[in-house]
């Protein structure tokens, strides 16, 4: 039996984009349960599922049991990494 590659690697590729989609989906219901935004929204403002997993951190820092310097400083230590949700949901806002 000859193995096509090429539609095996189609096949491969397909799977995961599949589930690609299936995780976006699941992650961007999970986040607009806790928010205003629905899941079309997310799925619009946050196309990837590591710009969710993103997002989360962001709420998680906003949201937690800290004085607002606090916050600001681990922003500020994250900055890099969550400037973009930060710049999108802003813009999302206005």
């Amino acid at each position: 039996m000859t193995i096509n590659w090429e539609e095996l690697e189609k096949e491969i590729d397909g799977a995961i984009q599949t589930g690609t989609n299936n995780t976006n989906k699941k992650l961007s219901s999970r986040i607009s349960s806790v928010t205003r935004l629905t899941d079309e929204e997310i799925t619009e403002m946050l196309p990837e599922s590591t710009d969710v997993k993103k997002l989360s951190k962001l709420m998680a820092i906003v949201k937690a049991a800290e004085d607002d310097n606090t916050k600001a400083k681990k922003l500020a230590h994250n900055v890099e990494e969550l400037g973009s949700i930060v710049i999108k949901l802003i813009n999302k806002l206005t």
